[in-house]
C-alpha cells in the first residue's frame, strides 16, 4: 500500500496525499495513509462522513473526481475545509475502487501555482493509481487484514533525497556559517533537524536543546498562531513564507520559510529594535496554540450545520476525540431529575446504559457538573476518587475532562472527554476545552428546540395524512410518503384514495407550497375539500373547481397543486384533472409506460374562476397508474422532463405485480431529499381481489 501511495504521488508530482478507507457499513472513511503532511494538520479528517460536505466525501458518494483548482474555489465550494486550512493549494478527490465496487477514497494535493486543470497524465496516473489501491483494498479484506487503526492513520516519511559525502557535508556546514544570519532546518513536522550556531545565538537558546523540538514548544515567545500558521502555509501550499517576531525584551527578528518536498528551511536575521513592515507576531501572552484555534474554528463551523441532537453528538465526537487526543466521549443532559444519555463514543454501550437514567447524583461526574456549572479535570483515577469516591474504575482510561454545556449562562448538559494516558490539563488547554463545549452546549440547545419543533410538526403533519387507505374490491394500492431532509421542516405534499361505491374509487395527490406549519395546516383543509366534493360524486373539473374557490375565498397566501383521479373500476376507465401538478405515468399491460398529458390547469387559490379540463383514459387490470409529487423528480441542475423520463424507464422496468417492490425502487432512485415525496401506485385487477 505504501509503494502503490508514493507512486501515485510522484507520478502527480503532487506534494501530498491522503489515502481514506470506506468503513463497512459505508457511512463513513477513516484516514488510512498519509503523505506530504503531519498528523497534526490532517487530524480534523481522521473520519469523514460520507455524507459531509468534504471533496472526499463527495467523490466516494457520487464516484467521480472531484477537482479544487485553488483556495478561491475550495472557500466557495467546501467552507468547513476551507477554514481550517486557509491557503492556496490544488487539490483532487477520487474514488478508490476494486471490480467489486467503491472501498475508499483518494486525495492528492498540489502547490499553489498548479495549473487551473489536470493535465491528460496526472488524470491517467490518478486512474491507474486509485484502481491500483482498490485491488489491493480489496486483497487485503480477502486476507482479513485490518485496513486503518481508527484515528491512527499511518504517515508516510519524504522520499530520501541524495545522501551527501562527508566532504559535501562539510562544505554545506562551512557555507551556512559564513552567510550572513543563522540558519535552522524543520522536516514536514516542524521539528529542528539541524541548527547553525548563529541561529541559536539569534533565538537565545542551546543548539542541543532545539534539536527534535518545535520552535513553538521549546521557545515560550514563539508559541503565538501566527508563527505555527506560517509554518503551515509554507507545508501546504509550497510556497516561501516570512513574518517577524519580538524576542523578549526587545529584539525583533525576521524569520523567511523555504519549503519543499522534504522539509523546510529557515532563515534567522535580527532586524533592530523595533517592529518593520511586514507580517508581525507580538510576544504571546500564555499559550496560544494554532492547531487548537484551527479545531476551535473548525468544530464553531460545523456545529453551525448540526440540526437536530443526534447531529450535535456526531459532529461533536467527530471532530473534538481526533483534535485533543481523546479516546472516549459521553455527551449527557437531565430530564426530569435524572441522566440521560445522549450519545457516547469509544465507550461500550453496556458500560453507558447503567447510568442512563439514573437519579441526579453528585457522586456522578457527568451529574454533579449539571449541578454547579463547574468543569473537572481529572488526570489520574486517583484525582477522580478524590472528588468521586464512590467511582469504580471500569473503563480502563487514566484522565478525564467533564464539562458543563452551557447555554443562556445555564448548564443544559455535560461532555466527558476521556484519555487512554495521563494528561497534565494546563491552564491553556482547560481553558480551550471550556470554549469547545460553550460551542457545543450553544449547538445542543438550538438542536433540541429544533427536535421538539420537527417533532410537532411531523406529528401534525402525519395526523392529517391518512392513517391507511381503505381496502377497495378489485384495485390494489400502494403509498409511499417521505418528509424533506432535516432542516427543510415540514410540507404540505399529501394524497388521498376515497372509496365512492361497490365500482368507483377516486384517488388525489398534491402539494401545498412551502415547508412549515401552515403548509401542513392548508394541506389538511385541501384534503379535505377533496374528500368532501368526492363523496358527493362530482366530476373531477368540478372536485378541483370547488376546491379551488374555497382556498381563493380562504386567502392563505399559498397555492397548491393537486391531481385528482376518478377511477370507474367496473367499465375500466379514469378520468383526471390537474391543478398544476405533475403528469401521471401509466405503464400498460404491455410494460410499455407513458406520461398522460392531462391539459393543464391554474394552482388551487390563484383565481376562483379557473376551469380544470379533464383527461378520460382506459384503465384496464394490469396496467398501474403512477401518481407523484415534483419532490420524487425535481433536484437541482437536472432537467425535469429527463427526470421524468427516467422515473417512466424505472416504472417499466418494475414487476406490476409487485407494487411494494416497485414503490421501493423509485423511492430509492430519487433525489436526495430537498422537498417532501409523496407516491401512489393503483393498478386494477381481473378478479375484483
Amino acid at each position: 500500500m505504501d509503494t502503490a501511495l508514493t507512486d501515485i504521488v510522484r507520478a502527480t508530482r503532487a506534494s501530498g496525499a491522503l489515502l481514506y478507507v470506506l468503513t463497512p457499513d459505508r457511512t463513513a472513511l477513516w484516514l488510512s495513509h498519509v503523505t506530504g503532511a503531519p498528523r497534526e494538520v490532517v487530524a480534523p479528517w481522521s473520519r469523514v462522513a460520507v455524507g459531509d460536505p468534504i471533496p472526499v466525501a463527495d467523490a466516494v458518494r457520487e464516484e467521480r473526481l472531484v477537482w479544487v483548482k485553488d483556495q478561491v474555489e475550495m472557500a466557495r465550494r467546501y467552507p468547513r475545509p476551507a477554514v481550517v486550512l486557509p491557503y492556496d493549494f490544488a487539490l483532487a478527490a477520487v474514488p478508490v475502487a476494486s471490480d467489486s465496487g467503491v472501498r475508499g477514497g483518494l486525495v492528492l494535493l498540489w502547490p499553489s501555482g498548479h495549473p487551473s486543470r489536470l493535465s491528460r497524465a496526472e488524470h491517467d496516473a490518478l486512474r491507474t493509481g486509485s484502481r491500483r489501491l482498490g485491488h489491493l483494498f480489496e486483497q487485503a479484506a480477502r486476507r482479513g487484514e485490518p485496513l486503518v487503526t481508527p484515528g491512527r492513520p499511518r504517515i508516510l516519511p519524504p522520499e530520501p533525497g541524495r545522501t551527501p559525502t562527508a566532504e559535501e557535508a562539510w562544505a554545506g556546514t562551512a557555507l551556512l556559517d559564513r552567510l550572513p544570519g543563522g540558519y535552522v532546518a524543520l522536516d514536514l513536522n516542524g521539528r529542528i533537524t539541524l541548527v547553525t550556531p548563529a541561529a541559536a545565538d539569534l533565538v537565545g537558546a542551546e543548539p542541543d536543546r532545539l534539536l527534535g523540538s518545535l520552535p513553538w514548544e521549546v521557545l515560550p515567545w514563539m508559541d503565538v498562531p501566527h508563527v505555527e500558521d506560517r509554518y503551515r502555509a509554507a507545508l501546504i501550499s509550497r510556497t516561501p513564507q516570512t513574518f517577524r517576531v519580538l524576542r523578549p525584551p526587545g529584539t525583533w527578528l525576521s524569520f523567511e520559510l523555504y519549503p519543499d518536498p522534504s522539509g523546510i528551511s529557515v532563515r534567522i536575521e535580527h532586524t533592530g529594535d523595533g517592529p518593520q513592515d511586514g507580517p508581525v507576531v507580538e510576544t504571546a501572552q500564555g499559550p496560544g496554540r494554532a492547531t487548537v484555534l484551527y479545531h476551535l474554528m473548525h468544530l464553531a463551523t460545523t456545529l453551525t450545520e448540526a440540526a437536530g441532537v443526534q447531529d450535535v453528538v456526531d459532529q461533536t465526537a467527530d471532530q473534538l476525540l481526533p483534535a485533543l487526543g481523546a479516546q472516549a466521549m459521553v455527551l449527557m443532559t437531565v430530564e426530569d431529575g435524572r441522566l440521560r444519555i445522549l450519545g457516547h463514543r469509544g465507550y461500550a454501550t453496556e458500560l453507558l446504559a447503567r447510568f442512563d437514567g439514573v437519579p441526579l447524583s453528585r457522586d456522578i461526574p457527568g451529574a454533579a457538573v449539571l449541578a454547579t456549572g463547574e468543569p473537572g479535570f481529572f488526570s489520574s483515577f486517583t484525582q477522580m476518587t478524590a472528588v468521586y469516591p464512590k467511582m469504580t474504575h471500569e473503563d480502563g482510561m487514566s484522565a478525564w475532562a467533564v464539562l458543563p454545556l452551557i447555554a443562556s449562562g445555564r448548564p443544559i448538559g455535560s461532555v466527558l472527554l476521556a484519555y487512554d494516558r495521563p494528561r497534565a490539563f494546563p491552564p491553556s488547554e482547560r481553558a480551550v476545552l471550556t470554549s469547545l463545549a460553550g460551542l457545543v452546549g450553544q449547538a445542543l440547545d438550538r438542536a433540541r428546540l429544533y427536535d421538539t419543533k420537527d417533532r410537532l410538526a411531523h406529528r401534525l403533519q402525519s395526523a392529517l395524512l391518512p392513517h391507511s387507505l381503505p381496502s377497495i374490491p378489485g384495485l390494489r394500492v400502494v403509498a409511499r410518503y417521505l418528509p424533506a431532509a432535516r432542516g427543510l421542516g415540514i410540507g404540505g405534499d399529501f394524497y388521498d384514495l376515497i372509496r365512492l361505491d361497490e365500482n368507483t374509487a377516486a384517488a388525489a395527490i398534491g402539494d401545498v407550497q412551502g415547508h412549515n406549519v401552515d403548509a401542513a395546516a392548508l394541506m389538511g383543509q385541501v384534503r379535505t375539500a377533496v374528500h368532501a366534493h368526492a363523496t358527493v360524486g362530482a366530476p373531477p373539473d368540478h372536485v378541483l373547481g370547488g376546491t379551488n374557490r374555497l382556498l381563493t375565498d380562504l386567502d392563505p397566501g399559498l397555492f397548491t397543486s393537486c391531481l385528482y383521479a376518478h377511477l370507474d373500476l367496473g367499465n375500466g376507465r379514469a378520468c383526471l384533472a390537474t391543478a398544476g401538478h405533475p403528469p401521471p405515468l401509466m405503464r400498460h399491460c404491455d410494460g410499455r409506460t407513458e406520461l398522460l398529458d392531462i391539459p393543464p390547469g391554474l394552482l388551487l387559490g390563484i383565481d376562483p374562476t379557473a376551469r380544470y379540463p379533464s383527461l378520460e383514459c382506459a384503465l384496464p387490470p394490469g396496467c398501474v397508474l403512477v401518481l407523484y409529487t415534483d419532490g420524487l423528480v425535481e433536484a437541482p441542475g437536472v432537467d425535469l422532463d429527463d427526470a421524468v423520463a427516467a422515473l417512466a424507464g424505472l416504472v417499466e422496468q418494475s414487476d406490476p405485480c409487485d407494487l411494494e417492490a416497485m414503490a421501493d425502487t423509485l423511492v430509492r432512485h430519487a433525489p436526495t431529499p430537498g422537498d417532501d415525496i409523496a407516491l401512489l401506485l393503483l393498478s386494477p385487477t381481473q378478479d375484483g381481489g
